[in-house]
């Protein structure tokens, strides 16, 4: 008899802020995969409550990482990611926020739809409370796809996708490597659309609707709901990502610009304090358009432990 093949080696990625009970939530939920992982990271971005010790209190399949400022969803991912490569050696790695509940079989559903396939990114169906889909994790199709392709994700249950959300995001640990992390200096919005697509130019990635979650957010809404001050961070974002990434050719960039801007227009037309929007979009512009993200060894330095790995997997 031949001997069974060796599961994949996968460590969550966990990004932790201020919601304790949802984050024991998720790590009991993490803990009762049916495809066992080998590590989660958890990174505390500087919470004021008991997250840190909702953390330590899940015992050994948790690492934490606590860091002294609020480096944003951004920047927790790429510390995490970072510390994961550093000293877990996975093989996998699957990302996700501290209000994303994954079901028992959502990491198996993601393994065995990428299984000996040429998929390097995987992402879950994303459902509410309730079961309706979440319009803030919808992913974006992968557009012109060859019939080969379309036919090879069918044959996995899934289809064929350009960019996915960090709300259960499967990436390979090689690609990463290759790639770098995600840009700490975007600290929230736009981080996810740019690294899985950056992640996925040139590569194949699945949306997997039989692995889910439930993104447990207050309300169910994308983030175009009226996002008040934030709104500052969708435009500055953006414009560092059509500007300076390499994640999206010039045709793409020029459909989602367009696409950006018909979306900044609903935002406009929805919302309640213009006022708001207007002083967003004027910051965002002038420093999306006059300012650069810095290197992830500038932007996370003077982080003890999570700045010695980021420095590890990219080095200056």
């Amino acid at each position: 008899m031949s001997p069974s093949p060796v599961p994949p080696r996968v460590v969550a990625v966990v990004v932790a802020y201020n919601r304790a009970e949802l984050l024991a939530e998720v790590l009991d939920a993490l803990g009762a995969q049916r495809a066992a992982l080998a590590k989660v990271v958890v990174v505390d971005n500087a919470s004021t409550d008991a997250s840190a010790d909702v953390a330590r209190a899940a015992g050994e399949l948790v690492d934490l990482v606590t860091l002294p400022r609020n480096t944003g969803g951004a920047g927790g991912f790429a510390a995490g990611m970072a510390v994961a490569l550093a000293d877990h050696e996975p093989d996998w790695l699957w990302l996700m926020d501290d209000d994303t509940v994954p079901t028992e079989g959502a990491l198996a559903e993601l393994l065995d739809a990428v299984d000996g396939t040429e998929h390097v990114v995987a992402g879950s169906r994303v459902v509410w409370h309730d079961g309706t889909e979440h319009p803030m994790n919808t992913p974006r199709e992968k557009p012109f796809v060859g019939k080969a392709e379309r036919i090879a994700a069918a044959r996995r249950g899934g289809i064929p996708i350009r960019s996915t959300s960090f709300v259960s995001m499967l990436v390979r640990a090689d690609v990463v490597r290759e790639i770098g992390l995600p840009i700490a200096d975007y600290f929230i919005w736009n981080d996810d659309f740019e690294y899985s697509t950056r992640a996925l130019r040139g590569r194949r990635g699945l949306h997997v609707p039989a692995s889910v979650v439930v993104h447990k957010t207050k309300v169910l809404g994308a983030t175009d709901a009226d996002p008040g001050p934030r709104f500052y961070y969708e435009v500055r974002n953006k414009l560092w990502m059509f500007r300076r990434s390499q994640s999206l050719g010039r045709f793409e960039k020029a459909v989602y610009g367009a696409s950006s801007v018909r979306r900044w227009i609903r935002t406009f037309a929805r919302s309640a304090d213009r006022t708001v929007l207007r002083d967003g979009w004027r910051r965002g512009y002038h420093d999306g358009t006059r300012t650069r993200p810095r290197p992830n060894a500038m932007a996370l330095a003077g982080l003890g432990r999570a700045s010695d790995a980021v420095q590890q997997v990219e080095p200056a």
